[in-house]
């Protein structure tokens, strides 16, 4: 691509031809205010907060949208930018619900940033306003359209990223507001719950369904049980809540963090991602030698089943049977380790802390229980731990690593790296590949399947036979492959897919972070390392050599497969209406 030059406040500047005038800004470390733009999500050029001067047109240019051309003169710091940006910015807050204090992104809100930014200290145009009934019927996402700037973000990321479409701008002018079609609920349609509306939001007009006061319910009752496990993408993103660096792997703290909450047993769902390997790599084993229904396609991403069931149910015989690490963890808890440990089941709750709000959905599932219990009583976010973790007056940064508690107190590197795209795929071959080959392997990183690219694809020769794999993130990606197979323009034996950009470490339920850190930091990429830098540290690297999972199938499950472990470990799925 060539470079063009342009002056921006007078200082000479050379970017690429096909950037913007903000894209060239932040080239030149140059600020320019942003609210409805977020990188590779939304660019729509829509709420002016972005507008800028340019030599020779006649009117202030959205920098978000506005292509560069050689020789161009740009002036981003104008009395008549200044002022244009601070009137729109008074005009929006004219007509939102300013009650910050309470508001679940109070010190993390880009209007309230912006606020303090361009100096707005009253509201002269505050007027009537159109109230909006908070629309909470969802298991995972709660949308209050009073908060809402019709950035559309939410918009962007619904349609453009992860193609479920099912929100979008009702109304016109002033009456215009974010929502369904006919004004249903996101409950009663094809929404996946995957939140990836949450943390593209500026605002707190959407957030998760909070789940905390069932759990602080059942901590502060002395007859319960109260078992809580945490995803392994939640490591690598909780300390970004307490000021911590992106990135940085706080497993230890974390650990201590929820004793001195009050949970009463800490475990790992890597456990249950290791449990998932040898009950979904046994299956694909089953299908590749005995004819079976190939692609396989993993089912931990319940954003994704739920996209399945709606979008391709004639995929559905393609997914693995197997339930969610933490789905399969809890029906462990209740059952292997209740009867270890003479507990009462029924008095046990447990709670799953996960970076995925589709969770919350997915728990909800009548699949998911065994004789009347449910495997999982409540799932919470990172977000919501964090809330916890804030409300018993933890200094986090200062808690001393610990470990999780026995006999599920280390998993493996394997069961980590689950938290990344590719990461479930890297785990089933490392025991897939030796289960095969019938020997041991040292070398067990497959970087044919790293990296965030949105579909991956290798050819591995195991055995003697060439396994064709493809790892997606993103819905919008998964619709693209599914398509592509439909028209039998592509062929796979195994497909790893997650329903968010990037794997769980961008999940719905992880940390929200401001679109000029995004723009800068690509958080699916640092994360992932705390994750795979933690596999590396790692004592075991495969999840066949857990001995907390041979110990499993010793003494409860028999082997992978069993009878025992259908009935526990594995579910089934539903055609769901595409609309």
């Amino acid at each position: 691509m060539e470079n063009v030059n342009i002056k921006i406040n007078g200082k000479e500047i050379s970017c690429p031809a096909d950037y913007t005038i903000l894209e060239a800004a932040r080239l030149a470390n140059i600020d320019i205010p942003t609210l409805c733009y977020l990188k590779d999500v939304s660019q729509t050029g829509s709420c002016r907060m972005c507008v800028v001067e340019v030599k020779g047109a006649r009117a202030l240019a959205a920098a978000c949208v506005y292509p560069v051309n050689e020789g161009m003169e740009v002036f981003t710091n104008t009395a008549k930018v200044r002022a244009a940006r601070k009137s729109t910015l008074e005009l929006l807050l004219s007509n939102h619900d300013r009650k910050c204090l309470t508001c679940v992104r109070n010190k993390n809100c880009e209007l309230q940033s912006l606020s303090e930014e361009l100096g707005v200290t009253e509201i002269p145009f505050d007027g009537e306003r159109i109230p909006y009934e908070i629309q909470d019927s969802s298991p995972s996402i709660v949308r209050d359209n009073n908060k809402c700037v019709l950035c559309r973000r939410c918009v962007s990321a619904c349609k453009d990223i992860q193609t479920v479409s099912v929100i979008d701008a009702q109304e016109r002018g002033f009456a215009t507001t974010i929502g369904c079609a006919f004004e249903e609920s996101l409950d009663n349609v094809a929404c996946v719950n995957c939140g990836q509306c949450i943390v593209s939001c500026p605002v707190g007009a959407l957030t998760e369904k909070d789940n905390t006061k069932e759990v602080w319910d059942a901590i502060n009752d002395p007859e319960t049980v109260v078992v809580v496990q945490t995803a392994p993408a939640v490591r690598a993103a909780l300390g970004e809540e307490f000021g911590m660096a992106i990135g940085t792997p706080v497993t230890g703290k974390m650990a201590a963090a929820l004793r001195r909450v009050g949970f009463d047993r800490v475990f790992d769902t890597d456990t249950g991602a290791d449990l998932t390997i040898l009950e979904e790599g046994t299956e694909f084993i089953n299908r590749l030698k005995n004819g079976g229904k190939l692609p396989l396609i993993t089912s931990c991403s319940p954003g994704w089943v739920k996209f399945c069931e709606h979008n391709f149910p004639d995929f559905l015989d393609n997914l693995s049977s197997c339930k969610s690490p933490h789905q399969m963890f809890g029906a462990v808890v209740k059952s292997f380790y209740a009867e270890k440990n003479g507990l009462d089941p029924k008095k046990i709750f447990n709670v799953s802390v996960m970076p995925c709000v589709a969770k919350k959905f997915e728990s909800a599932r009548p699949e998911m229980e065994n004789e009347g219990l449910r495997d999982i009583d409540a799932v919470i976010s990172t977000r919501e731990l964090a809330k916890m973790i804030k409300e018993s007056g933890i200094d986090f940064v200062n808690l001393p690593d610990e470990k999780f508690d026995a006999p599920f107190e280390e998993a493996s590197g394997a069961g980590v790296i689950f938290g990344c795209t590719g990461g479930v795929m890297e785990a089933a071959l490392r025991t897939v590949s030796e289960v095969l080959e019938g020997k041991s392997f040292d070398n067990v990183e497959y970087h044919a399947v790293r990296g965030t690219e949105g579909i991956k694809e290798a050819t591995l020769n195991i055995a003697g036979t060439d396994v064709k794999i493809a790892v997606v993130s993103g819905l919008g990606n998964a619709r693209k492959l599914l398509d592509a197979i439909r028209a039998g323009e592509a062929d796979y034996h195994f497909i790893e897919i997650m329903a968010c950009p990037g794997g769980c470490v961008n999940g719905g339920g992880q940390p929200i972070v401001p679109s000029k850190v995004r723009a800068k930091i690509d958080i699916k990429t640092e994360r992932a390392k705390a994750l795979y830098s933690e596999d590396e540290r790692a004592t075991i690297r495969k999840s066949h050599e857990n001995p907390d999972i041979t110990l499993l199938y010793k003494e409860f499950f028999g082997e992978p497969g069993s009878h025992k472990a259908h009935e526990l470990l594995h579910t089934h799925y539903t055609k769901r209406d595409k609309f």
